[in-house]
């Protein structure tokens, strides 16, 4: 029995054969497990994250504009350099 993240259980069974191996167990083990998608969809998963909430959103956004801001008044003053575009020669 397989327990994934999206909590749903997955019962893998297999039964040695007479005069069976045991690579040739494992191997049928590994197909069976394959069959049922679940590595496919666990690794499909392995690197998605959560949406940020909305108030992080917010958070972002008004930071991002205070920076800005910043820069604006700091390059009215002179202390500032502005950075040539990398798209315009």
């Amino acid at each position: 029995m397989l327990l994934f993240p999206d909590m749903s259980i997955v019962s893998v069974q297999v039964n040695k054969n007479t005069n069976e191996n045991n690579m040739n167990l494992i191997r049928r083990f590994t197909r069976k497990v394959q069959e049922t998608g679940m590595i496919q969809k666990v690794k499909g998963h392995r690197y998605s994250e959560r949406p940020l909430s909305k108030l992080k959103v917010k958070e972002g956004t008004l930071k991002r504009l205070a920076k800005k801001k910043e820069f604006e008044k700091q390059f009215k003053l002179g202390k500032v350099v502005a950075k040539k575009s990398r798209f315009h020669k």
